[in-house]
């Protein structure tokens, strides 16, 4: 019989294998294959330099010797590397006790070369302690310690002549500007990555506010049509009126066309169409008993979808807050305009508000209503105003906005 806990552990192995490269998106991809080759370069050239100074050993104890020293220097540089690369991304200390490591081998191999080796056999070592030193600080953002390797590799190396010297400081300078230039690159990768996921955040959240826009829109509308509807029936069903049937039918009517708009805008399959909407808004308008003239003839495509949206909010809030008789839609020399004569009977109040509720903007710090439209608009490059003129409310919409804005 076959061990249920064999056959439970075995996905979790092959799982585990998985993520190790597989399972990685690009930019850890990029970020592991990076930092690992800066790190394998340091065990590579220390460890190249110092087997070549094995024929020069005499004995097992020096070669041993050796050896280990070369493990040891390669262990304390990869430390100092990786520690600088972490920083280089996020704040924290230096690695102070692993650059005392480094001066602990430095320094007697500094000593070493200038008491026990002559000028020709200085080079070697010295190519090896400047790798060393480069590596270990080539991370490091500060300016002083990125030229440091410099200034070692130059004099170190100058122990062997000036060419040599010259030869010491450039390939300082290149292991530096090696470990530089590739963590700036890892930088930008990183960066390109957070840009992408903001914007990817920044796109559900302007789908959350298109949607919560919707919502208010064409619930707003209904809810009025269905108040006004259910106004009227009360009415006559006081008069004794027959028709009040039929209003309530008509308000019944309305509450499932509010439903079905409800689900078609939850699926995402609810378009905005400007014709659609001034047929809406005319139908609301004579309902209410308000006369409605609508002309928005030669209106640019791409303005289709801000003008539907001005219809929507301007008539909610006639009827929710006037007591307009005449509503105007129109277009012309670029600007569109909803006019509306409710200020007539109800005057305007110091803060530019009518009474008998309200003609505002139809935003309550919600994220709908004309303030949000006002942003969209600008964003297109032209401007929407509202207020009252005499003795109506009026609404534009400019297409180009005249204090410099484009089409």
């Amino acid at each position: 019989m076959t061990d249920l806990r064999t056959v439970v552990r075995r996905p979790v192995r092959s799982s585990a294998l998985a993520r190790g490269w597989a399972g990685r998106s690009n930019v850890q991809r990029i970020d592991l294959y990076t930092r690992g080759s800066l790190r394998l370069l340091v065990w590579f050239l220390i460890g190249a330099g110092g087997l070549s100074a094995l024929p020069e050993v005499g004995g097992i104890a020096e070669v041993v010797a050796v050896v280990v020293l070369v493990l040891a220097a390669a262990v304390v540089v990869d430390q100092c590397l990786a520690a600088f690369i972490r920083l280089w991304f996020e704040p924290g200390h230096l690695p102070r006790l692993w650059l005392a490591a480094l001066a602990l081998l430095v320094v007697p191999g500094v000593v070493w070369m200038v008491v026990g080796l002559s000028p020709d056999q200085r080079f070697g070592v010295g190519f090896v302690l400047t790798s060393a030193v480069a590596w270990a600080l080539g991370g490091s953002r500060n300016p002083w310690v990125q030229a440091a390797p410099v200034v070692f590799g130059a004099a170190i190396c100058g122990l062997s002549g000036p060419w040599a010297a010259l030869y010491g400081a450039v390939i300082a300078a290149f292991f530096v500007f090696t470990a530089q230039s590739s963590l700036w690159v890892l930088g930008v990768v990183h960066e390109l990555d957070r840009a992408r996921t903001a914007q990817a955040d920044l796109a559900v959240a302007e789908e959350r506010l298109r949607f919560s826009r919707d919502v208010h829109d064409v619930m707003g509308r209904h809810l009025s049509t269905i108040a006004v509807q259910a106004e009227l029936a009360a009415t006559l069903a006081e008069r004794g009126d027959l028709r009040a049937a039929d209003r309530i039918r008509e308000v019944r009517a309305t509450a499932h066309e509010a439903l079905r708009e409800a689900r078609a805008l939850a699926r995402g399959y609810r378009p905005v169409d400007l014709a659609q909407e001034l047929e809406g808004a005319r139908a609301l308008l004579a309902s209410a008993g308000i006369k409605a003239e609508t002309d928005v003839a030669g209106l640019p495509t791409h303005w289709e979808e801000p003008v539907a949206r001005l219809v929507r909010e301007g008539v909610t809030n006639t009827l929710r807050h006037s007591r307009a008789t005449r509503v105007t839609i129109g277009h012309a020399d670029g600007v569109v305009a909803l006019v509306n004569d409710g200020v007539a009977n109800d005057g305007v109040a110091s803060d530019g508000v009518v009474s008998r509720g309200r003609v505002d903007d139809g935003a309550e710090d919600d994220g709908s209503g004309l303030r949000t439209l006002a942003a969209d608009v600008a964003g297109r490059g032209g401007r929407l105003s509202w207020g009252a003129e005499d003795d109506d409310f009026v609404v534009r919409l400019h297409l180009i906005d005249p204090e410099g804005g484009t089409p």
